[in-house]
């Protein structure tokens, strides 16, 4: 036992260490997350933070480099802060085909309670492919029922979920009833049938109001006979500790969802999806709602829209000033999370300026998640998460992270698939 002890206490010990290494980066190109963007940068890292953030073209002399661990010259090089990935099971599925790697729903329809966090798997072979494109944290959301728990943000590093877990419970996810739905009559095929207007949509809504009214109230009252803990877990709702993810992308859904929310004053709220939500692209800035945008990577929701309606969405929702960031929700959705900086890139070659695009997957991000005050920028006193790419990042052609840091630590970038290309490659005499 107390060798044991020993061993974790000397983990312990040379994981602070890397934690703790100072580090001064020179001469790269700094997209700071802002609109902002140093071509000659300086960047420093101590304990975890940014403590400097200087253009070295306007210093009279060299800067003094002493006072730092390691020193990178990261010329030629392009420098991001870290990309996150909202409204992800990533780490919750490993294998969608396979049941017994699927931990990302519980059975039940209103299920508050439900913590996404316990069941991350920080031993995911997933989560390296997605940290070598430079998503080094990921909003990680429980699926299904009306209610589907709640979810927590996770950095794509340590040893378990209470290593990795950036923002405990920040925020209760709502799969808003449809009006109109289509059934799956062949599963193994993907085949759907016509669509059907939803016959339990008033009883759904309604046994929806009364949740909410009962765990308002029950939030309020100063004597509790016994506790609730779907109540209990709303209770971040009513005081603005949690946000409320309402999933929806039918227009009219998503007017019905703004007037449940007004009625309940709930203070932070976002719709995720919202394929239609240019269409209330007002509605939703006069109620300070952002939108966690769906797959750009998608066809168009309606027959007669645009063929580049999801292409484009992100630069209407600029456009009318709607806060908003990207999510790659869908098929193949934790693998496919690595995806998510050529959401970006599509959205920049429809409209968006390439540093509004980084935002999208940044900055805007971290503000919707309620974490911006310490990540999604490069600026000082924030933590330093952000990485080195020898190309542009929004470029699936020349995106290639060289360099990581997650709290100042530098992470590794080897993955599995990594080392099968090298192993073919090495048999193949491939250059």
């Amino acid at each position: 036992m107390k060798k044991i002890l020993f061993t974790l206490a000397i983990i312990s010990t040379l994981f602070a260490t890397a934690q703790n290494k100072s580090v001064l980066i020179m001469n790269g190109i700094a997209h700071l997350g802002t609109d902002g963007v140093i071509q000659n940068s300086i960047i420093g890292i101590k304990d975890g933070k940014i403590v400097l953030v200087l253009d070295a073209s306007r210093l009279v002399k060299e800067y003094d480099k002493t006072g730092y661990d390691e020193v990178i010259d990261a010329t030629g090089k392009n420098i991001y802060p870290g990309f996150i990935a909202p409204n992800s099971t990533l780490g919750l599925v490993e294998i969608e085909a396979v049941r017994a790697t699927r931990d990302q729903s519980e059975i039940g329809t209103s299920l508050p309670n439900v913590r996404s966090l316990i069941a991350y798997n920080t031993d995911s072979k997933i989560i390296p492919t997605v940290r070598s494109n430079g998503i080094l944290l990921a909003q990680v959301t429980p699926r299904g029922g009306i209610i589907s728990g709640t979810s927590s943000i996770m950095m794509l590093d340590g040893w378990n979920w209470e290593d990795a877990v950036y923002k405990i419970d920040d925020g209760i996810h709502l799969n808003w009833p449809k009006l109109i739905s289509r059934k799956l009559i062949d599963e193994d095929g993907g085949v759907y049938g016509p669509y059907e207007k939803n016959k339990e949509y008033v009883k759904q809504t309604n046994d929806l109001k009364k949740l909410f009214d009962d765990a308002k109230a029950y939030n309020e009252s100063a004597v509790k006979e016994e506790a609730n803990l779907r109540f209990e877990a709303m209770k971040g709702l009513f005081d603005g500790t949690k946000t409320l993810f309402i999933h929806s992308d039918n227009v009219k859904e998503i007017v019905e969802a703004v007037n449940f929310i007004k009625q309940y004053q709930l203070k932070r709220v976002a719709i995720v999806g919202g394929k239609d939500s240019w269409m209330v692209a007002d509605l939703l800035k006069q109620n300070d709602i952002a939108v966690v945008v769906a797959r750009v990577h998608s066809l168009p929701e309606h027959p007669e829209d645009d063929v580049d309606a999801s292409y484009k969405l992100p630069y209407l929702l600029q456009k009318a000033g709607v806060l908003f960031c990207l999510n790659n929700e869908g098929d193949m959705e934790a693998m496919g999370t690595r995806n998510l900086p050529f959401l970006a890139g599509t959205a920049a070659a429809y409209g968006l300026t390439k540093e509004q695009a980084l935002k999208s997957i940044t900055l805007n991000t971290a503000k919707i998640l309620g974490i911006d005050k310490t990540t999604g920028s490069i600026e000082v006193g924030k933590d330093a998460n952000l990485f080195i790419s020898t190309g542009d990042a929004l470029d699936m052609r020349t995106n290639n992270v060289v360099k990581a840091f997650i709290k100042g630590k530098s992470i590794d970038l080897n993955n599995d698939q990594k080392e099968l290309y090298l192993k073919y490659k090495t048999k193949y005499g491939l250059k």
